[in-house]
């Protein structure tokens, strides 16, 4: 289940959502992990933008992952502008087991870094800026791939 919000994430909300929507699923394990916009080289915040149609593809294949393992993973993430100490991104994994939760939750937040379809831009003075020092080359991107 991926879920895609304008604006900065409600962090209790989702989550208690997510609780409830599993709440009856036997799950022993729900590890969630909260990214948040940290105040750092005089940014305002972060602006996303979000390329849909392969980032759908990205998560299907870990949904996947995850059912093989007998677990379920969640993504929320943010479009637009999220000030400082706000969350921009969730995911978390439901599973029978802690090992299995805490090994996937692990192993997608850092595939997410690398391979997620989503442009970091900085806030500063009102204006977008792409951080570009900040960014990872999605693989197999790039006109000569």
């Amino acid at each position: 289940m991926l879920y895609l919000y304008d604006g900065a994430l409600d962090v209790p909300k989702i989550l208690k959502e997510w609780y409830e929507q599993e709440s009856g699923s036997n799950y022993g394990a729900y590890i969630p992990f909260v990214g948040t916009v940290r105040d750092e080289d005089g940014i305002e915040g972060l602006s996303f933008d979000i390329y849909e149609p392969i980032l759908n593809s990205w998560f299907g294949a870990w949904q996947e992952r995850a059912k093989e393992r007998g677990a379920v993973i969640k993504m929320a993430h943010s479009r637009g502008d999220v000030l400082l100490h706000e969350s921009s991104y969730i995911a978390a994994v439901f599973s029978p087991k802690r090992r299995v939760a805490l090994e996937f939750i692990e192993e997608f937040v850092e595939d997410f870094k690398a391979s997620a379809p989503i442009w970091k831009y900085d806030l500063r003075g009102g204006k977008r800026i792409y951080a570009l020092e900040r960014s990872t080359a999605i693989k197999g991107s790039g006109i000569l791939q």
